[in-house]
């Protein structure tokens, strides 16, 4: 059973103001803040999303082929994730829509400001 997921970040408070913005818009926010990590929950729920700075104090990287995968229940949701990650400086990877690889499928990609590959979709 997956507990939960981790990125790094090389710049926490930049993170911070990122995610929250993101985050939000798909009913998450922070619920743990201390000096080298951030986590991310359900706002009535405990944290199942981390950031963190790594702890061998080496640069945090992402890795080839990784994504953090996101879901919600509307098309919106997916648009307003979207819109709140490029408004909070992220880089698009694919925008708000259907993908002919999966039927039903709608969805978006996204990177956060240190790289890591995040992925919005409606539940199915």
């Amino acid at each position: 059973m997956l507990s939960g997921a981790c990125v790094g970040s090389n710049n926490l408070p930049r993170a911070r103001k990122f995610y929250d913005g993101v985050l939000s818009t798909i009913g998450m926010s922070c619920h743990v803040c201390l000096e080298h990590e951030l986590g991310y929950g359900p706002d009535m729920g405990l944290p199942n999303f981390w950031v963190v700075s790594p702890y061998n104090e080496k640069q945090a990287t992402v890795g080839n082929g990784t994504q953090i995968m996101f879901q919600t229940d509307s098309k919106k949701a997916v648009h307003a994730f979207y819109d709140a990650a490029m408004t909070m400086g992220g880089v698009d990877e694919g925008a708000p829509g259907p993908r002919e690889y999966s039927p039903n499928y709608y969805g978006a990609y996204v990177r956060d400001l240190d790289g890591n590959k995040l992925h919005i979709s409606i539940k199915l």
